[in-house]
């Protein structure tokens, strides 16, 4: 008997039997792996009960009880619910990448999923000291660098941490149109390697947008510390793209990545080619029917795969409907997808998006099948002890408030003291100025407008220096990403998100 997802009971387990609801959330859980047949854990409750932490594909997600109710699961990990038929295979594409662009220089853009180490090695690559954090949305924006390297110059752009390229989030179709519209001659995915099979559904994004990948292998060391053993270069060959191991923060695996995009960009690297995902019979007649559609129509360019946005419209993208605007025909095709939609859900009584989703993770589930040896392919942190604490159903507020405590106390107590050294400095620079200039409109600018008008404001740096201290050992920690957590049901009551009291923490300042 199946149950809704926000029913279930701490440490219990369930199977996920359907996703329900509509529009961009239930395709992004989805996507997140909340897919038919799929095991799910409920690890803890946020002390207010809401929301959830649930532990799925080997990694921990967060959801409100409304968010969980359109889940339906059956409990008990050992019910199996028969999957929806998919293929766990590639096929070598018979289209070829695009040509590299003329010149020594080579457009590089980092993407990646939030908290794969993908800022770490922008900077550890360009030499730059970008903000990192452990939460997401700490790259708000590209950044850039340029980096020589043998002969060449590599314009490096660090795009925003992201978990798709559909359409969910705005950083999403940012990272989607920086690839699509600007083309860069080579794409860097870092991959966090302590939970492959979750990053990887990026990866699977980036083989059907038909561009120059190579897999920058992150926190390899955490791998192998498990006693995993992971056959990289296997890996990179069913997908079609190098795989470099790399550890980020060490800079470990930097120069090989540097000569590995020269290698893909001059098309010397014999594992760079492209790659098919087949996602079964049924679904691919389906997938051909509309790619033929968007061919007659006109709307495909040399830009754009048409495999691509066929592969699109079947899930529904919004953002690839709104470029039928210049198509021959847009209604003749939106009526052949809609057909090619229902025929699917027909066929598997599931959705065309879910079917799709489900097809990525069968792909991904396959290589990571004969590549990694000697450990559980759904890997990740696991339960770490902190968390049972610090986000305890009775003691995660006494202890943030203890915490909050500490940090104000320390700012207005030890701060004081410098204040008083800069305000004592002020006056005195203001009373030497006035000494020295004679009386008029001119010393009174002097003194009393710029000398006391810039020192009533640097009086608050040593305040603001020992907040923000404060607020970057949080987010060094992890602790942050804590508080968003016992947070959000606060915060929710008033129309804003748990991340939203972060902000609010740093209004202080």
């Amino acid at each position: 008997m199946s149950i809704r997802l926000s029913e279930l009971e701490t440490s219990r387990t369930g199977v996920i039997e359907r996703v329900h609801g509509q529009g961009a959330f239930r395709k992004r859980i989805m996507e997140m792996g909340f897919i038919r047949g799929r095991n799910v854990e409920v690890i803890r409750n946020a002390p207010l009960l809401d929301p959830v932490e649930y532990r799925i594909m080997g990694y921990n997600v967060s959801l409100r009880r409304s968010e969980a109710s359109l889940v339906e699961v059956i409990p008990g990990e050992e019910y199996q619910i028969e999957a929806v038929p998919r293929v766990s295979s590639c096929d070598s594409g018979t289209g070829t990448f695009s040509s590299p662009g003329e010149g020594k220089t080579i457009r590089v853009a980092l993407v990646g999923n939030p908290n794969s180490g993908k800022t770490s090695i922008f900077n550890q690559a360009s030499g730059s000291n970008e903000r990192t954090g452990n939460y997401s949305g700490v790259t708000v924006e590209a950044r850039m660098a340029s980096v020589p390297y043998n002969g060449y110059r590599i314009d490096l752009t660090d795009l925003p941490g992201t978990y798709s390229v559909t359409e969910y989030t705005p950083e999403e179709l940012f990272v989607r149109s920086h690839l699509l519209d600007n083309k860069p001659d080579v794409v860097i995915n870092v991959v966090d390697a302590s939970n492959l099979e979750r990053n990887l559904y990026l990866t699977t994004q980036l083989i059907e947008m038909n561009v120059r990948v190579i897999i920058a292998l992150n926190m390899y060391d955490e791998l192998e510390k498990r006693g995993t053993e992971l056959r990289y270069d296997d890996l990179g060959r069913m997908m079609g793209m190098p795989v470099v191991p790399t550890v980020g923060f060490r800079g470990k695996g930097i120069t090989e990545l540097k000569e590995k995009i020269v290698e893909v960009f001059e098309g010397t690297d014999p594992v760079a080619r492209p790659v098919k995902i087949s996602y079964g019979a049924t679904i691919e007649a389906s997938i051909a029917s509309v790619q033929q559609e968007i061919m007659s129509s006109g709307l495909a360019t040399g830009r754009i795969r048409s495999r691509y946005l066929a592969v699109k419209l079947l899930e529904g993208d919004s953002s690839v409907k709104g470029m039928l605007s210049g198509a021959g025909e847009p209604d003749r095709l939106l009526l052949n997808c809609a057909r090619e939609r229902d025929k699917l859900s027909k066929a598997y009584g599931e959705d065309a998006d879910a079917l799709i989703a489900d097809g990525r993770y069968g792909f991904i589930a396959g290589a990571l099948a004969e590549t990694l040896i000697g450990g559980a392919r759904q890997t990740g942190a696991g339960r770490r002890d902190p968390d049972h604490v610090l986000t305890h159903r009775i003691w995660g507020y006494p202890i943030f408030l203890a915490f909050l405590f500490i940090m104000f106390q320390t700012t207005f107590v030890v701060g004081s003291i410098p204040m008083e050294w800069i305000e004592s400095g002020v006056s005195s620079l203001g009373a030497l100025a006035g000494s020295l200039m004679p009386e008029g409109s001119l010393r009174d600018l002097m003194t009393d407008g710029i000398i006391a008008g810039v020192g009533g404001v640097i009086v608050f740096l040593p305040n603001i220096l020992i907040l923000f201290f404060f607020i970057s050992l949080m987010e060094d920690t992890g602790y942050m990403a804590r508080v968003s957590f016992i947070m959000d049901k606060l915060m929710h009551r008033i129309g804003l998100h748990g991340k939203s009291f972060i902000p609010l923490l740093m209004g202080f300042g």
